[in-house]
């Protein structure tokens, strides 16, 4: 146990993944729920639907945290296909985008704008960074995952998690439920690809 702590430890990328979680906190929950609440004060319908948008597509990142503090190798194929979901999900919308840009400068407006662009890189740049640790998405077991350092340190920040809101339930429940969120994930995305796409176009509406 004191040898994987201390390979942990000297791992030169841990502060760099541990970076990456504090900004997917502040990128992917914080921002867009205060610019949520700020578009509906202001009445702001097309960001509120994109914001709506956006927060169904997250939801993949709520299901990689459980799948990750169960510590699921898919966990990091669903983490993978997060980050290229939501950028298309912000800017694929072509009556959602004409909308936001005949609006007015105002400082919702520059906020959300701003946010956009900052999310998508931060979403690009860190699907990058994930894909030499791709193949920790198909350890063959829970075991193979955790004696791997490289994957390992991707772990730690969903076990504190759990740790703090979960201290009473079993990880392989977590996991289970969040096998079920990815089933269910994947069958609404493929829903929308290969039969609501072909009907509706780039067209936010129903």
């Amino acid at each position: 146990m004191a040898d994987y702590t201390q390979m942990q430890n000297d791992s030169w990328f841990r502060p760099l993944v541990w970076t990456d979680y504090r900004l997917a906190i502040l990128f992917t929950i914080i921002v867009p729920l205060i610019l949520l609440i700020w578009a509906i004060v202001q009445k702001a319908d097309a960001m509120q639907r994109l914001l709506m948008i956006y927060w169904r597509v997250a939801s993949l990142l709520a299901i990689t945290l459980y799948l990750m503090l169960a510590a699921f190798p898919i966990g990091f194929l669903s983490s993978f296909l997060a980050r290229i979901l939501i950028p298309i999900s912000l800017w694929f919308w072509v009556d959602i985008n004409e909308e936001i840009d005949d609006q007015p400068q105002r400082p919702l407006k520059l906020a959300f704008t701003s946010w956009r662009w900052a999310i998508t890189a931060y979403s690009v740049l860190g699907a990058l960074a994930l894909i030499p640790f791709l193949s920790c998405g198909f350890a063959t077991n829970k075991q193979a995952l955790l004696n791997n350092p490289l994957c390992a340190v991707w772990l730690e920040a969903p076990f504190l998690y759990k740790q703090y809101f979960h201290p009473n339930t079993k990880p392989e429940f977590l996991g289970f439920l969040a096998l079920v969120g990815l089933i269910v994930y994947v069958l609404s995305l493929s829903y929308f690809v290969l039969i609501r796409l072909g009907k509706q176009g780039r067209s936010a509406m129903q």
